[in-house]
């Protein structure tokens, strides 16, 4: 035998000898349910989606109604329709992840099956880089949300949604005067959007680390939905990695979804989700 051959026969032998490594199973979905709730922030509640600085819930990502929107609701209501109007939203505008503990316990109240949680950006958005949340706070506040949630609801499904990476919200909109207007007027997420045209490298390296604090916020959700366990997914990133235009922006505001933003919200969390 060749010493080619003889390697080969040996390789051959170890490869029948070690099993295959299987596939990251996919979240189980289990049957779909019969009530749901979102939690976070405006973006939930649909902010600035169908108004001048309201709350517009029915075209929320998550809970709403509208079928422009199409959003987890409508979805888990095409394969069950028992979930007919039992999609409740508990996320509150302006709500950071202090509130989130706070919501997980309305949401056991309501006896529901599936939870969606978007929740980080105003802990990121902040008046200054110095105020943004820490993010051992930020993991004890999920952490605690968490546990509510499955004391309470152990058999619910967990949908944990990355935040959006607001550093694109900079880059989409940094060009636009009417978007840079509207930041500065309104104060929005100036730990980011604060002087928007400067490339002082102060300001180059304020934006990175603001960015990076949501990037280690996202690594904590994922750590904290696989402490869960199978009834808890969390997007991979979807979210936050998706490369969302200035047209999906509110007008208002340059910052909030507005329905075409939402929409893609919808999809692109349902896809990475439990998809009943």
């Amino acid at each position: 035998m060749t010493p080619f051959r003889r390697a080969l026969t040996v390789l051959t032998a170890l490869a029948a000898s070690v099993p295959l490594l299987a596939a990251p199973a996919a979240a189980d979905a289990g049957p779909p349910p019969s009530a749901m709730a979102s939690l976070g922030d405006s973006i939930t509640r649909g902010f600035n989606a169908c108004g001048w600085y309201v709350d517009c819930t029915s075209r929320s990502f998550s809970t709403g109604d509208d079928s422009g929107v199409n959003g987890h609701y409508l979805r888990i209501r095409a394969v069950n329709p028992a979930i007919n109007g039992r999609n409740h939203n508990d996320a509150r505008t302006g709500a950071k992840s202090a509130d989130l503990p706070g919501q997980a316990a309305t949401a056991v109240s309501q006896g529901v099956g599936y939870v969606t949680v978007l929740m980080g950006a105003n802990d990121a958005c902040t008046s200054s880089e110095s105020s943004m949340t820490p993010v051992g706070t930020y993991r004890a506040n999920i952490d605690a949300a968490l546990s509510r949630i499955k004391a309470g609801l152990p058999n619910a499904r967990v949908a944990l949604i990355s935040i959006p990476d607001i550093q694109r919200l900079w880059s989409v909109g940094k060009g636009d005067l009417a978007a840079r207007t509207a930041w500065s007027l309104f104060g929005i997420c100036q730990s980011m959007l604060a002087n928007p045209t400067s490339t002082a490298q102060a300001d180059v390296d304020r934006r990175a680390r603001v960015r990076q604090r949501v990037v280690d916020y996202n690594t904590q959700l994922a750590q904290a939905c696989a402490a869960y366990g199978s009834n808890c997914d969390f997007d991979d990133n979807a979210v936050f990695s998706y490369p969302f235009t200035l047209s999906q922006l509110s007008g208002w505001d340059y910052f909030h979804p507005n329905t075409a933003g939402q929409q893609v919200l919808a999809n692109v969390s349902y896809a990475a989700g439990f998809r009943w």
